[in-house]
């Protein structure tokens, strides 16, 4: 298809497509190809324009949740069910050719000289891609797609990420202002169950959202967003999860969220939920509850953080620990654990504790204190929760509570 002498100076100006300038080039074939053929050429174009090509299919699909391309041109979706094969492949010029220009949707640079890229595409999708030679073969593109509806606590309970009964309990946490991170590996469904317990929160409240790549998709009337940003090609303007932290402390936050803990700015986040900033929240990386307290560790090494001092702020700070996996596709909370302080020191005890469809959800030790901190009765109905375990001496619950003796 010809392109016309108004486009061709849009080229040369260097100015983006956009809707209309793709509609006005489809709609020069209008006389050829008649008006249906047009708006099948219009939609092809903008597909390979201003959307992600031979991608868009997939990411349009109800249900997926990623998609992926590897060196060897496949292409690969996550239906909820694990990664599958859709049969078809990209040439490796057109998989670099995709990448580079969804790297440029996303206003990042993609080439030899930065050969990787991780940013936000205009649907909100998050996309990563890296070029050869650091992975074999062609262009690795990852592309994880975001909810297209916002999902209530209620709705993850409906569709079983849950047992019924520890729902209220969740609930009556954020409304009780436990600070709190969600834990679990990649894929697990941190983000989404963090932006389902946000949504809970009183709309008078005030969020302030420290992110990385936006990614939280959260149904709140006062949410205000602080995205980091990377070095541009002379490697300057870098703004890090750390300063952003650190800004957020100064826009009268009633709670501060980073979307994930990944380096030192667990420090400033460490230092608001000890000065005041209660039911703050953020995920990380851990394998097991247990492991969270090591995974904070590691973070703090990196903002120059000694064990000692990360675990004595920790112990005051975090208050619980949602831990979620993914089994066979089916992604749930596997675990609530409370945070005890021994000693100036963590310790995390299961409170309530499932092993998914088919077994009997049941409480662990901590669950008598974690009852007493929300008011809830401490035994449950024992058809759907058995409580089998009681400590009389369990200790208070993080930062909230007298320590114990």
């Amino acid at each position: 298809m010809s392109l016309s002498p108004a486009v061709w100076q849009r080229v040369r100006e260097g100015v983006s497509p956009d809707g209309s300038a793709v509609a006005a080039v489809a709609a020069q074939e209008q006389g050829a190809l008649g008006t249906v053929r047009v708006a099948a050429t219009r939609s092809a174009l903008a597909a390979r324009v201003l959307g992600a090509g031979p991608l868009d299919p997939w990411l349009c699909e109800p249900g997926v949740t990623d998609v992926a391309v590897n060196g060897d041109g496949s292409i690969w979706v996550d239906r909820g069910h694990g990664m599958e094969w859709v049969g078809e492949r990209l040439e490796p010029d057109e998989a670099r050719g995709l990448a580079v220009r969804l790297a440029g949707l996303a206003g990042r640079r993609l080439d030899d000289a930065s050969p990787w890229v991780d940013g936000q595409l205009p649907s909100g999708a998050r996309l990563h891609a890296m070029l050869p030679p650091l992975v074999a073969g062609g262009p690795h593109i990852t592309i994880r797609v975001p909810p297209s509806e916002t999902v209530s606590l209620d709705g993850l309970c409906a569709r079983g990420m849950m047992p019924a009964l520890w729902e209220p309990v969740l609930r009556a946490a954020v409304e009780s202002r436990l600070a709190f991170v969600v834990s679990g590996g990649t894929g697990a469904g941190k983000t989404t169950l963090l932006a389902a317990l946000l949504g809970c929160i009183d709309p008078v409240e005030r969020l302030l959202v420290v992110e990385d790549v936006r990614e939280l998709s959260v149904d709140h009337p006062h949410l205000v967003r602080l995205e980091a940003r990377p070095a541009n090609v002379e490697g300057a303007g870098e703004v890090t999860l750390t300063t952003l932290v650190r800004q957020a402390l100064r826009m009268r936050p009633d709670r501060i969220v980073v979307g994930e803990v990944r380096g030192a700015e667990v420090r400033e986040l460490l230092a608001a939920l000890n000065t005041g900033h209660e039911g703050g929240c953020g995920t990380v990386h851990a394998n097991a509850p247990v492991d969270v307290i090591a995974r904070f560790e590691a973070l703090g090494a990196l903002a120059g953080l000694a064990p000692e001092a990360v675990r004595a702020q920790l112990a005051a700070a975090i208050d619980l620990v949602v831990h979620v996996t993914r089994d066979r596709g089916q992604r749930r909370i596997s675990s609530v654990a409370a945070l005890f302080r021994r000693d100036e020191s963590p310790t995390i005890v299961p409170a309530l504790e499932w092993d998914g469809p088919g077994h009997a959800p049941r409480t662990g030790p901590g669950w008598p204190a974690l009852a007493a901190r929300l008011a809830l009765p401490s035994e449950l109905p024992s058809s759907e929760l058995d409580v089998d375990v009681a400590v009389a001496d369990s200790p208070p619950l993080g930062h909230s509570l007298p320590e114990a003796s």
